[in-house]
This record gives C-alpha cells, structure tokens and sequence, in this order.
C-alpha cells in the first residue's frame, strides 16, 4: 500500500483489479475543506488515461513490476517471439503487447519486458537504436546538414526525416522515445 501523498510520475498502481501508471499528479490544499490529490491515470492494458481524485493521505495498492531483459528472436504475422536471457524460455507477445515498439524491432535486439507476476504488461525499448537505410533519395552535391530534410525507409518499414546527405545504405541512430533522426552512425 502506497499514500497518495507519495505519488509521483511513473509510479504503477493497482485499482478495481487494473493495472495503472501516474502520468500527472497534483496536491491541492483548498483554502476551505480537505486537502486531495488529483491525478492522471494511464491504464496499463488498454492505453486509455483517466482523470480521478483521491483524498490526501488515502491508501492504494502498489503494483510490483517485474523487467526482464529478453532478445527479439523474430516475428511470424501478428506474433513476436522473444527469449528470456537468463532461462532461454522463449515466450509470444502479440502486436498489441509490443505496441509502438514494431517500429524499431529488429531481430536479436535486447529490450525489457514489463510483467505483474506472469503478465506481460508492456515492452519497454532501449532509447537509442540503430538502423539501416533502405531506400531513400540520393544525396544531391551541394546538399548541406542543415538544408532540410527528406524521408528515408528503414530497414523495419519505419519512415523517418533525415538531412539530404543521408544515402540508402547508412546506418542511422534513432531515438525510440520520438521516432526521431539522431545522428548517422
């Protein structure tokens, strides 16, 4: 059990049998009446952020987390198999529970994956990956890093923004967080 006095951003708690994380919280001290907490509550299954308002002081339910680091093995259709790095045990996510990570999936990357006890909850990504270019439109003599940019397709079917001087072929580091162009690596 956790006071929610003690909420902060990215704590996960368990209410009405859900699994949520504080995406925002705020005290407020009313000047007449009881102090309470107000909060944004991201649900951990669906997606779905809701708003609720709990008394200052009043107790919830911590959920534990566990994060195990397993290897992205390969995916057939809708399914990702994965294989936990200290059991060899391999398990199936389906693209709901890899969620926006497809994007940056390669195989043998290592990433964390989320559990509640043997749930998976969530995938967790490295904030950095590097990816190969597929196809994109040659650099053109003249171009300059801060001329603009064109799109490139990666090697996982993710298009990004790039500067002109990029060429199918480069390897590029990507933020995961913001599907954004980092730097050619």
């Amino acid at each position: 059990m956790i006071s929610t006095n003690d909420f902060h951003t990215g704590l996960t708690v368990e209410l009405d049998g859900e699994l949520y994380v504080v995406v925002e919280f705020q005290h407020v001290k009313p000047g007449k009446g009881s102090a309470f907490v107000r909060s944004r509550l991201k649900n951990l299954r669906t997606g779905a952020v809701t708003e609720r308002t709990f008394r200052a002081g009043e107790k919830v339910s911590r959920a534990h987390l566990e994060r195990r680091l397993m290897e992205y093995l390969y995916s057939s259709a809708d399914e990702f198999f994965l294989m936990d790095l200290e059991t060899y045990e391999q398990i199936t996510l389906n693209r709901a529970q890899v969620g926006d990570g497809v994007k940056y999936l390669k195989e043998n990357e290592k990433l964390n994956v989320v559990m509640h006890g043997e749930k998976v909850v969530g995938v967790e990504l490295p904030n950095t990956v590097e990816l190969k270019v597929v196809k994109t439109d040659p650099g053109v003599k003249g171009d300059t890093a801060s001329g603009g940019s064109k799109p490139a397709v990666l090697e996982t079917g993710l298009v990004v923004q790039v500067p002109f001087f990029i060429n199918a072929g480069d390897i590029l580091r990507i933020d995961t967080r913001s599907g954004a162009y980092i730097e050619r690596v």
